[in-house]
């Protein structure tokens, strides 16, 4: 046990010191946070052999929800407002569509069976927060609000990613399909009840009342947050939009000590990503990649330069947004966590598939 801790006290400070050098580099930390974890596993100098995707799910589940909630958290209606709609659609229609596309060059052009088209569709339709992070970082203050919308629509899309995903796993495996409906039912149904009623509660005890005593409200916080993970695990509901929901309305609360849980949850989310990043890169098998690399990059090719830029102008062009601005929506919508997590999600529940999906 002496080892596994000096190991993991290891992997933290380098993934910090490759999250202070990254911008030298020219690339996202996270990347790097991946060859950190490649280098810990097995084809790298340690050797580690982990391919529990069991414990992964539940690592990753959580360390996702923390993201989310302090995505939500950040979202501020003032700034929101002006390209709510925009944001919706990109994060609901532009994730289906993103999806579709997606799933039909897989099956007609890769030859993928048609089940696992879908999956390869849903699990790459969400985009990621780290894009906003990167613009933060350079200090570019983009026009017409893009920022704001690149923001809530890498934080609001991965609920239907998620639930395109679980449904995904039910044609995957060959379950009644009956079912289907009511999954998509229990998934938004029950995820915002419970985020609404966490939320309110969450704000009731923070504002009214001194149960909390001052300085214990993050952990409070934080005890919600995986309530909310637990409670949406147990009925059925879409986790990531409870926690998301929870977040946006907590954060536009007038809660005491906002300054102390600002910086608290920067320093968790940063922690969510590196194991998230890492564990990807523990588990994966770079001995293998040279067989997948061809397929993976059509995809990845398809994805960036055809089906995004499709659907954002498609949902964009609309409203008068201008080419460059479409551009930049479309090539900053990248893929990270989510994709990671939802991938695991489809390993740890056992989906038997012809194609290395995770790798």
């Amino acid at each position: 046990m002496t080892l596994e801790i000096i190991l993991v006290a290891l992997v933290l400070i380098m993934c910090i010191a490759a999250d202070k050098f990254s911008g030298r580099f020219g690339m996202p930390a996270l990347i790097l946070f991946i060859g950190i974890g490649m280098l810990f596993g097995c084809d790298g100098i340690a050797g580690i052999e982990f391919d529990n995707f069991t414990m992964t799910e539940y690592i990753c589940n959580i360390a996702l929800g923390f993201i989310m909630f302090y995505g939500g958290f950040n979202t501020k209606w003032e700034t929101a407002r002006p390209v709510a709609v925009k944001a919706v659609l990109l994060s609901t229609c532009g994730v289906i569509l993103t999806a579709a596309f997606t799933m039909l060059f897989c099956y007609f052009v890769l030859r993928f069976p048609i089940a696992e088209s879908f999956l390869v569709g849903a699990v790459l339709s969400a985009t990621d927060a780290s894009v906003f992070a990167i613009l933060r970082r350079k200090k570019l203050n983009l026009k017409d609000g893009v920022a704001s919308l690149l923001e809530i629509e890498s934080g609001s899309n991965d609920p239907i990613a998620y639930m395109l995903t679980v449904i995904g796993i039910y044609i995957l495996n060959g379950d009644n399909l009956i079912k289907v409906p009511y999954v998509i039912f229990a998934q938004i149904v029950y995820g915002v009840l419970i985020g609404i009623g966490l939320a309110v509660a969450a704000i009731y005890v923070l504002t009214r009342t001194d149960i909390i005593v001052n300085g214990l409200d993050t952990i409070f916080i934080l005890a919600v947050v995986l309530l909310g993970l637990g409670l949406s695990q147990l009925v059925g509901g879409n986790e990531f939009l409870c926690i998301y929901l929870f977040g946006i309305l907590l954060g536009n609360s007038r809660i005491r000590n906002k300054g102390n849980i600002v910086p608290f949850f920067d320093g968790v989310t940063t922690l969510a990503q590196i194991v998230i990043f890492f564990m990807l890169g523990l588990l994966s098998y770079p001995h293998r990649f040279l067989t997948i690399i061809p397929i993976s990059i059509a995809i990845a090719v398809f994805l960036t330069f055809i089906a995004r830029p499709a659907v954002v102008f498609a949902i964009l062009k609309p409203f008068k947004c201008s080419v460059r601005q479409c551009l930049l929506v479309s090539w900053a919508g990248l893929r990270g966590a989510s994709s990671i997590v939802f991938s695991i999600v489809i390993m740890a529940g056992g989906s038997v598939m012809s194609k290395d999906l995770f790798n």
